[in-house]
């Protein structure tokens, strides 16, 4: 949808700084390979990314068996959340999205604090105010300020247990899923209304604004210090963008810093960025669009150019 000049640059913005957080974030968690001694007394390579919380990835996986069991996981995750939906279980799946912003909050100021004694416990103990804050209460500043962590905390976890044709293969997956569910089934948009008005939750980039009309009628309001408009209800928009279109950028651009460096990465990321601003300038008010699908064209052109310098 086209929001206003100033929204459009916000959400872009954070979605760009999002991306640069990530490539920090999985940065820091690099791998570390040492030498140690099986049990049958072999000396074999131990790769350990120092990644807290039981969230060390295992060893020796193949990306490809990585990928099939991303893929079911996230089938049997969306399952799951249409199935308590459908049986209205607001207080299970609050405890659900609590539990995972906790974790993803955790690991990326866990990155930040890294070198600082007990830094695993110190940043848990930052993430569970905030993420209680942000499902029980609702404060719209520590919701968008949170989701620049949270995204990177999940990507540190999905990048080690994948190669770049794995996260490509995964990319153009959901963003075949993303088209489907928002051209064909229409369960996108129903599940952003039900985390917006029900949850009151929303798992992504959430910004409200008032149009030119009720802009106009607060202004309206001020000089004529009327009551009647001042107690006029009005239309609040929302402005947003889903936690999977911030994320997978992030997982494609640590998995090339990892394989090819940091440059190539920040293409990536900036490619991810472009294609996102191109959406929002062709897109019209009131409609919902897949952004993946823009979002992976980009990351595969940005890739190319990475291949190339």
């Amino acid at each position: 949808m086209k929001h206003s000049i100033k929204i459009t640059i916000l959400l872009l913005s954070m979605f760009f700084i999002a991306q640069l957080i990530g490539l920090g974030v999985i940065s820091i968690y690099s791998p570390h390979v040492t030498q140690i001694t099986d049990e049958n007394g072999n000396i074999v390579n131990f790769t350990s990314y120092n990644i807290p919380y039981g969230m060390e990835p295992p060893q020796g996986l193949d990306p490809s068996v990585n990928l099939i069991s991303i893929v079911i996981a996230i089938i049997i995750a969306i399952s799951a959340m249409f199935v308590l939906m459908k049986f209205g279980a607001t207080i299970l799946l609050r405890l659900w999205f609590f539990i995972v912003i906790v974790l993803a909050l955790g690991l990326a100021i866990n990155a930040l604090l890294l070198g600082v004694n007990y830094s695993p416990w110190i940043a848990l103990a930052i993430a569970l105010p905030l993420a209680f804050i942000k499902v029980f209460k609702r404060n719209i500043f520590v919701h968008n300020t949170t989701e620049l962590l949270i995204y990177p905390g999940i990507a540190a976890i999905f990048v080690p247990l994948l190669n770049i044709w794995t996260v490509c293969a995964l990319l153009v997956l959901i963003s075949l899923y993303d088209m489907y569910v928002v051209w064909k089934a229409g369960f996108m948009q129903k599940m952003a209304k039900y985390q917006i008005k029900t949850l009151r939750i929303f798992s992504g980039f959430f910004i409200p604004y008032l149009g030119n009309k009720e802009s106009e009628l607060i202004k309206e309001a001020r000089r004529s210090n009327s009551k009647k408009l001042r107690n006029k209800k009005m239309k609040v928009n929302v402005a947003i963008l889903g936690g999977g279109d911030v994320v997978f950028p992030i997982i494609l651009a640590g998995v090339v810093l990892r394989t090819l460096g940091f440059l190539p990465a920040l293409i990536i990321s900036i490619g991810a960025t472009l294609a996102l601003a191109y959406l929002f300038y062709v897109s019209e008010k009131g409609k919902f669009y897949p952004a993946m699908p823009f979002i992976t064209f980009g990351c595969f052109i940005a890739l190319i150019f990475a291949y190339l310098i």
